[in-house]
């Protein structure tokens, strides 16, 4: 028997944000919820106890790389992917398609599946939705996604029509893959940034009994403005008891928008590649480190955070780190971001509870500028 359940706590009298609890295999996640991307059984940089510590409640990792390396032997043996990476939280993994997707030089999709050509040994393999249920559910997650096909979310109709068709046929196919019922799996919406598809993949996928519902396909070619208003309308679309997953979408200003329209679960890979190059979030933008004008900067890099990196560490000490290539400064960025993140949604949660999420949000998106300082204070 399954041991998921998704119940809804309170609603938002002024958006449609909603506040909610997801119960799963490993524990309880409130939402709305950001899940930092552990792609390989591990967030970049970052320690279990370390993202335990900063209050992470889930992690996503993904099929494709732990299908080609270490492979699902090694999850079999072990227990799954928790004992594996030492995480005793839920998990979610992405099927692969997106990976398979940005392959383009590299892969051949048809009805039967992906065929791929794999980084770690170059040999072909085909990820089938039945092969990714069967890693899937190899790993242990507690979320399982179907394989689709995603494609330029604003190439033409055409192209966009056959991808989400197919998409639908593999979710079926995914579905009577599933052999672990305790496992979640969650269908996923596609359709580029044309409404009439949305409302048509929604409509189809709605009808099938899946655990939540994601909207896929985005943050691949659109614009901000294709971005919000697809989620939007895609959103609406779904039913209010299931969780709504906006997959690879997660800048702070897309996920406080998303959040009014109702979306439920988000992940990105911003907080961990944004900081390798040296950029931070902070309740008033971007800040990019490396920027000579924080050469001599004695002002953490955000003076209302309470993370252990803007208590000890200043922006020039952390320009310096990424300046000289030490791993330590991606490291303590990383966790700055994921503090930043987690609180983020946390003050989201409490906003709901409250009834005052609009409001809130609207002054949270006019404190961010979305871009870098110009200059450090005198």
């Amino acid at each position: 028997m399954s041991s998921f359940q998704f119940n809804l706590l309170s609603q938002d009298p002024g958006s449609r944000a909603r506040r909610g609890r997801l119960q799963l295999c490993h524990g309880a996640v409130e939402t709305p919820v950001f899940m930092p991307v552990g792609t390989r059984a591990t967030v970049t940089g970052m320690t279990t106890d370390e993202m335990q510590a900063l209050g992470a409640e889930i992690v996503l990792a993904n099929t494709y790389h732990l299908l080609l390396r270490p492979g699902p032997e090694l999850f079999r043996r072990v227990g799954g992917i928790h004992p594996f990476m030492g995480w005793d939280r839920p998990v979610l993994t992405d099927s692969g398609g997106y990976q398979i997707f940005s392959l383009s030089a590299d892969r051949m999709i048809r009805e039967e599946g992906a065929k791929f050509r794999s980084y770690v040994d170059q040999r072909y393999h085909l990820l089938s939705p039945e092969k990714s249920i069967e890693m899937q559910t190899a790993i242990g997650s507690d979320i399982m996604m179907v394989l689709d096909e995603c494609v330029d979310s604003t190439a033409p109709e055409s192209v966009t029509r056959a991808a989400m068709e197919r998409t639908h046929r593999w979710a079926l196919r995914s579905l009577a893959a599933r052999t672990n019922p305790a496992q979640a799996l969650f269908g996923i919406v596609q359709g580029g940034v044309v409404p009439a598809l949305r409302r048509e993949s929604a409509d189809f996928l709605c009808q099938q009994p899946f655990d939540g519902l994601a909207i896929g396909g985005l943050a691949v070619g659109d614009t901000r403005a294709q971005r919000e208003d697809t989620t939007a309308f895609a959103a609406e679309l779904l039913p209010a008891d299931r969780p709504r997953y906006l997959m690879g979408v997660g800048t702070p200003p897309d996920l406080l928008v998303a959040i009014g329209c109702g979306v439920d679960m988000f992940d990105c890979i911003l907080p961990t590649h944004l900081a390798s190059q040296g950029t931070a979030f902070t309740g008033t933008g971007r800040v990019r480190v490396t920027r000579s004008a924080y050469n001599s900067c004695d002002e953490p890099l955000d003076a209302s955070c309470t993370c252990m990196v803007c208590r000890k560490h200043s922006r020039a000490y952390l320009g310096h780190l990424i300046r000289c290539r030490e791993p330590l400064g991606p490291r303590l960025i990383s966790r700055h971001n994921f503090h930043h993140y987690l609180t983020l949604m946390r003050d989201a949660r409490q906003a709901i509870e409250d009834g005052v999420y609009a409001s809130w949000a609207k002054n949270k998106l006019a404190q961010i500028d979305r871009h870098e300082h110009a200059a450090p204070r005198a």
